[in-house]
Protein backbone atom coordinates (compact mmCIF):
# COMPACT_ATOMS: atom_id res chain seq x y z
CA UNK A 1 0.00 0.00 0.00
CA UNK A 2 2.64 2.40 0.98
CA UNK A 3 4.60 1.55 -1.90
CA UNK A 4 2.01 2.26 -4.15
CA UNK A 5 0.88 5.61 -2.83
CA UNK A 6 4.98 6.54 -3.25
CA UNK A 7 4.73 5.21 -7.07
CA UNK A 8 1.55 7.38 -7.52
CA UNK A 9 3.01 10.58 -5.99
CA UNK A 10 5.83 10.20 -7.84
CA UNK A 11 4.23 9.68 -11.09
CA UNK A 12 2.34 13.10 -10.18
CA UNK A 13 4.97 14.88 -9.53
CA UNK A 14 6.59 14.06 -12.97
CA UNK A 15 3.42 15.18 -14.74
CA UNK A 16 3.47 18.40 -12.50
CA UNK A 17 7.66 18.92 -13.71
CA UNK A 18 6.50 18.20 -17.01
CA UNK A 19 3.38 20.76 -17.49
CA UNK A 20 5.09 23.31 -16.02
CA UNK A 21 8.25 22.75 -17.85
CA UNK A 22 6.20 23.01 -21.28
CA UNK A 23 4.10 26.19 -19.73
CA UNK A 24 7.61 27.86 -19.04
CA UNK A 25 8.53 27.31 -22.67
CA UNK A 26 5.85 28.22 -24.52
CA UNK A 27 5.55 31.49 -22.06
CA UNK A 28 9.19 32.10 -22.96
CA UNK A 29 8.42 31.49 -26.62
CA UNK A 30 5.82 34.00 -27.19
CA UNK A 31 7.81 36.43 -24.84
CA UNK A 32 10.52 36.51 -26.83
CA UNK A 33 12.71 36.22 -24.40
CA UNK A 34 13.63 31.99 -24.71
CA UNK A 35 17.26 31.57 -25.32
CA UNK A 36 19.89 28.88 -25.72
CA UNK A 37 20.36 28.81 -21.80
CA UNK A 38 16.87 28.40 -20.88
CA UNK A 39 16.50 25.22 -23.59
CA UNK A 40 19.75 23.99 -21.92
CA UNK A 41 18.13 24.03 -18.49
CA UNK A 42 14.86 22.56 -19.76
CA UNK A 43 16.53 19.91 -21.19
CA UNK A 44 18.59 18.96 -18.27
CA UNK A 45 15.45 18.73 -16.31
CA UNK A 46 13.41 16.37 -18.72
CA UNK A 47 16.24 14.06 -18.88
CA UNK A 48 16.17 14.00 -15.16
CA UNK A 49 12.66 13.35 -14.93
CA UNK A 50 12.87 10.57 -17.97
CA UNK A 51 15.93 9.05 -16.23
CA UNK A 52 14.26 9.29 -12.85
CA UNK A 53 11.19 7.33 -14.40
CA UNK A 54 13.36 4.88 -16.11
CA UNK A 55 15.56 4.10 -12.92
CA UNK A 56 11.73 3.82 -10.99
CA UNK A 57 10.75 0.88 -13.11
CA UNK A 58 13.92 -0.75 -13.66
CA UNK A 59 13.89 -0.93 -9.73
CA UNK A 60 10.25 -2.08 -9.10
CA UNK A 61 10.95 -4.73 -11.38
CA UNK A 62 13.75 -5.90 -9.73
CA UNK A 63 12.21 -6.12 -6.48
CA UNK A 64 9.37 -7.70 -7.59
CA UNK A 65 11.36 -10.25 -9.05
CA UNK A 66 13.56 -10.81 -5.52
CA UNK A 67 9.87 -11.05 -3.96
CA UNK A 68 8.54 -13.82 -6.69
CA UNK A 69 11.98 -15.48 -5.64
CA UNK A 70 11.42 -15.12 -2.22
CA UNK A 71 8.34 -16.14 -2.19
CA UNK A 72 9.25 -19.83 -4.54
CA UNK A 73 12.05 -20.59 -2.30
CA UNK A 74 9.55 -20.07 1.05
CA UNK A 75 7.16 -22.32 -0.94
CA UNK A 76 9.15 -24.94 -2.35
CA UNK A 77 11.92 -25.23 0.15
CA UNK A 78 9.46 -26.99 2.24
CA UNK A 79 8.85 -30.11 0.57
CA UNK A 80 12.91 -30.50 0.07
CA UNK A 81 12.95 -30.47 4.09
CA UNK A 82 9.81 -33.02 4.08
CA UNK A 83 11.56 -34.91 1.69
CA UNK A 84 15.22 -34.82 3.66
CA UNK A 85 12.82 -36.01 7.06
CA UNK A 86 11.51 -38.63 5.44
CA UNK A 87 15.05 -40.14 4.04
CA UNK A 88 16.47 -40.06 7.73
CA UNK A 89 13.45 -41.32 9.44
CA UNK A 90 13.69 -44.47 6.74
CA UNK A 91 17.49 -44.54 7.30
CA UNK A 92 17.06 -47.26 9.70
CA UNK A 93 14.86 -48.78 7.98
CA UNK A 94 16.91 -49.38 4.99
CA UNK A 95 19.42 -50.41 7.41
CA UNK A 96 17.08 -53.42 7.98
CA UNK A 97 16.35 -54.00 4.14
CA UNK A 98 19.81 -54.48 3.54
CA UNK A 99 20.48 -57.27 7.17
CA UNK A 100 17.57 -58.78 5.31
CA UNK A 101 18.89 -59.19 2.10
CA UNK A 102 22.39 -60.23 3.08
CA UNK A 103 20.77 -62.89 5.25
CA UNK A 104 18.32 -64.68 2.82
CA UNK A 105 20.36 -67.30 2.01
CA UNK A 106 20.46 -68.36 5.53
CA UNK A 107 16.44 -69.59 4.70
CA UNK A 108 16.56 -70.55 1.04
CA UNK A 109 17.83 -73.31 -0.21
CA UNK A 110 18.81 -73.13 -3.68
CA UNK A 111 20.62 -70.32 -5.95
CA UNK A 112 18.04 -69.80 -7.99
CA UNK A 113 15.14 -69.27 -5.21
CA UNK A 114 17.94 -66.63 -3.79
CA UNK A 115 18.84 -64.75 -6.47
CA UNK A 116 14.62 -64.42 -7.26
CA UNK A 117 14.10 -63.67 -3.75
CA UNK A 118 16.59 -60.68 -3.68
CA UNK A 119 15.68 -59.70 -6.99
CA UNK A 120 12.12 -58.92 -6.16
CA UNK A 121 12.84 -57.52 -2.31
CA UNK A 122 15.24 -55.26 -4.34
CA UNK A 123 12.31 -54.16 -6.55
CA UNK A 124 10.34 -53.45 -3.90
CA UNK A 125 12.98 -51.07 -2.14
CA UNK A 126 13.37 -49.32 -5.18
CA UNK A 127 9.82 -48.35 -5.31
CA UNK A 128 10.17 -46.44 -2.25
CA UNK A 129 9.71 -42.57 -3.63
CA UNK A 130 11.91 -41.68 -0.50
CA UNK A 131 14.87 -43.24 -2.49
CA UNK A 132 13.61 -43.00 -5.46
CA UNK A 133 14.24 -39.37 -5.81
CA UNK A 134 17.04 -39.02 -3.77
CA UNK A 135 19.38 -37.72 -6.47
CA UNK A 136 17.02 -33.99 -6.37
CA UNK A 137 18.94 -33.74 -2.85
CA UNK A 138 21.71 -33.68 -4.48
CA UNK A 139 21.42 -30.70 -6.89
CA UNK A 140 22.52 -27.22 -6.69
CA UNK A 141 19.11 -25.60 -6.96
CA UNK A 142 17.33 -26.51 -3.74
CA UNK A 143 14.56 -24.13 -5.08
CA UNK A 144 13.92 -26.45 -7.94
CA UNK A 145 14.71 -29.80 -6.29
CA UNK A 146 11.63 -28.86 -4.06
CA UNK A 147 9.69 -27.69 -6.70
CA UNK A 148 10.03 -30.77 -8.80
CA UNK A 149 9.82 -33.10 -5.52
CA UNK A 150 6.30 -31.43 -4.97
CA UNK A 151 5.05 -32.07 -8.55
CA UNK A 152 6.12 -35.55 -8.52
CA UNK A 153 4.47 -36.85 -4.73
CA UNK A 154 1.42 -35.37 -6.08
CA UNK A 155 1.78 -36.79 -9.81
CA UNK A 156 -1.56 -39.21 -10.46
CA UNK A 157 -1.13 -42.33 -9.07
CA UNK A 158 -1.69 -44.34 -12.20
CA UNK A 159 1.66 -42.78 -13.05
CA UNK A 160 5.41 -44.04 -13.00
CA UNK A 161 7.97 -41.27 -12.72
CA UNK A 162 11.78 -41.90 -12.72
CA UNK A 163 14.06 -38.80 -12.06
CA UNK A 164 17.86 -38.90 -13.34
CA UNK A 165 20.47 -36.02 -12.34
CA UNK A 166 23.66 -36.11 -15.06
CA UNK A 167 25.30 -32.79 -13.55
CA UNK A 168 24.91 -31.82 -9.41
CA UNK A 169 25.36 -28.14 -10.08
CA UNK A 170 22.52 -26.87 -12.20
CA UNK A 171 23.11 -23.53 -13.83
CA UNK A 172 21.00 -21.91 -15.83
CA UNK A 173 20.75 -18.29 -17.45
CA UNK A 174 16.97 -17.10 -16.31
CA UNK A 175 15.45 -15.76 -13.35
CA UNK A 176 14.52 -18.23 -10.82
CA UNK A 177 11.06 -17.55 -11.25
CA UNK A 178 10.82 -18.13 -15.13
CA UNK A 179 12.86 -21.45 -14.80
CA UNK A 180 9.91 -22.99 -12.60
CA UNK A 181 7.24 -21.50 -14.45
CA UNK A 182 8.74 -22.90 -17.38
CA UNK A 183 9.67 -26.33 -15.61
CA UNK A 184 6.12 -26.27 -13.77
CA UNK A 185 4.22 -26.13 -17.25
CA UNK A 186 5.79 -28.89 -18.89
CA UNK A 187 5.57 -30.84 -15.66
CA UNK A 188 1.93 -30.66 -15.77
CA UNK A 189 1.14 -31.57 -19.46
CA UNK A 190 3.58 -34.62 -18.74
CA UNK A 191 1.06 -36.01 -15.68
CA UNK A 192 -1.80 -34.76 -17.59
CA UNK A 193 -1.12 -36.61 -20.82
CA UNK A 194 -0.51 -39.84 -19.23
CA UNK A 195 -3.11 -39.34 -16.34
CA UNK A 196 -6.16 -40.91 -17.93
CA UNK A 197 -4.29 -44.26 -19.34
CA UNK A 198 -1.71 -44.69 -17.10
CA UNK A 199 2.24 -44.72 -17.98
CA UNK A 200 6.11 -43.45 -17.39
CA UNK A 201 7.18 -39.92 -16.93
CA UNK A 202 10.99 -39.66 -17.21
CA UNK A 203 12.85 -36.83 -16.02
CA UNK A 204 16.70 -35.88 -16.55
CA UNK A 205 18.43 -32.83 -15.44
CA UNK A 206 21.73 -31.65 -16.78
CA UNK A 207 23.83 -28.69 -16.55
CA UNK A 208 26.26 -28.04 -19.83
CA UNK A 209 27.98 -24.22 -19.94
CA UNK A 210 26.38 -22.51 -17.80
CA UNK A 211 22.82 -23.52 -19.50
CA UNK A 212 20.49 -26.02 -17.56
CA UNK A 213 19.24 -29.49 -19.85
CA UNK A 214 15.69 -30.05 -18.61
CA UNK A 215 14.42 -32.97 -20.77
CA UNK A 216 10.99 -34.53 -19.89
CA UNK A 217 9.51 -37.76 -22.04
CA UNK A 218 5.67 -38.94 -21.22
CA UNK A 219 3.86 -41.68 -22.69
CA UNK A 220 1.55 -40.61 -25.38
CA UNK A 221 -0.14 -41.76 -29.10
CA UNK A 222 1.92 -41.78 -32.12
CA UNK A 223 1.36 -38.03 -33.27
CA UNK A 224 2.00 -36.53 -36.85
CA UNK A 225 4.99 -34.48 -37.49
CA UNK A 226 2.73 -31.93 -38.55
CA UNK A 227 1.44 -31.78 -35.06
CA UNK A 228 4.04 -31.72 -33.28
CA UNK A 229 5.62 -28.78 -35.53
CA UNK A 230 2.24 -27.09 -33.87
CA UNK A 231 3.10 -27.89 -30.30
CA UNK A 232 3.64 -24.12 -29.60
CA UNK A 233 1.22 -22.70 -31.10
CA UNK A 234 -0.83 -20.39 -29.17
CA UNK A 235 -4.41 -21.85 -28.60
CA UNK A 236 -3.41 -25.39 -30.01
CA UNK A 237 -3.61 -28.54 -28.08
CA UNK A 238 -3.99 -31.98 -28.29
CA UNK A 239 -6.73 -32.40 -25.74
CA UNK A 240 -10.00 -33.38 -26.78
CA UNK A 241 -11.90 -30.89 -24.90
CA UNK A 242 -13.74 -27.80 -26.70
CA UNK A 243 -14.08 -26.08 -23.89
CA UNK A 244 -11.56 -23.41 -21.57
CA UNK A 245 -8.59 -22.04 -22.82
CA UNK A 246 -6.64 -24.50 -23.85
CA UNK A 247 -2.52 -24.59 -25.44
CA UNK A 248 -1.50 -21.55 -24.44
CA UNK A 249 1.10 -22.89 -21.86
CA UNK A 250 3.42 -24.29 -24.26
CA UNK A 251 2.92 -21.19 -26.13
CA UNK A 252 4.19 -19.06 -23.17
CA UNK A 253 6.88 -21.40 -21.89
CA UNK A 254 8.22 -20.72 -25.66
CA UNK A 255 7.99 -17.26 -25.20
CA UNK A 256 9.88 -17.62 -22.19
CA UNK A 257 12.94 -19.37 -23.41
CA UNK A 258 13.36 -17.45 -26.22
CA UNK A 259 14.12 -13.93 -23.85
CA UNK A 260 16.56 -15.99 -22.72
CA UNK A 261 18.42 -17.12 -25.39
CA UNK A 262 17.50 -20.46 -25.04
CA UNK A 263 16.29 -23.52 -27.13
CA UNK A 264 13.04 -26.14 -26.86
CA UNK A 265 12.24 -29.15 -28.81
CA UNK A 266 10.07 -31.77 -29.48
CA UNK A 267 10.36 -35.03 -30.90
CA UNK A 268 9.20 -38.87 -30.81
CA UNK A 269 10.92 -41.77 -29.32
CA UNK A 270 10.44 -45.37 -29.11
CA UNK A 271 11.55 -47.00 -25.88
CA UNK A 272 10.79 -50.89 -25.42
CA UNK A 273 7.92 -50.55 -27.44
CA UNK A 274 6.18 -47.43 -26.26
CA UNK A 275 6.33 -43.87 -27.91
CA UNK A 276 7.31 -41.16 -25.68
CA UNK A 277 6.61 -37.32 -26.72
CA UNK A 278 10.13 -36.38 -25.47
CA UNK A 279 10.96 -32.08 -25.09
CA UNK A 280 14.30 -30.78 -24.43
CA UNK A 281 14.81 -27.40 -23.23
CA UNK A 282 18.31 -25.69 -22.71
CA UNK A 283 18.37 -22.75 -21.05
Amino acid sequence: MVKSRTKLLYRILCTISLVIGLYLVTDLMFSGTLNVKMIIVFILVMTGIIWGAVDWKLSSDLIRNQEKELKMYRLYIQPLEELVKEIRVRQHEFDNHINAILNMHLTVDNYEELVEKQSRYILEIRRDSAGKFLPLLRISDKVLAGFLYSKIVSSPENADTDVEVRNWQILSRTSEHSLIEIVGVLVDNAYEAVSEAGGRVRIFLDSREDQMVFEILNEYRRIPFEELEKFFENGYTTKDSKTGRRGVGLARVKSLIQKADGEITVAQEVIEEKNYIHITVVI
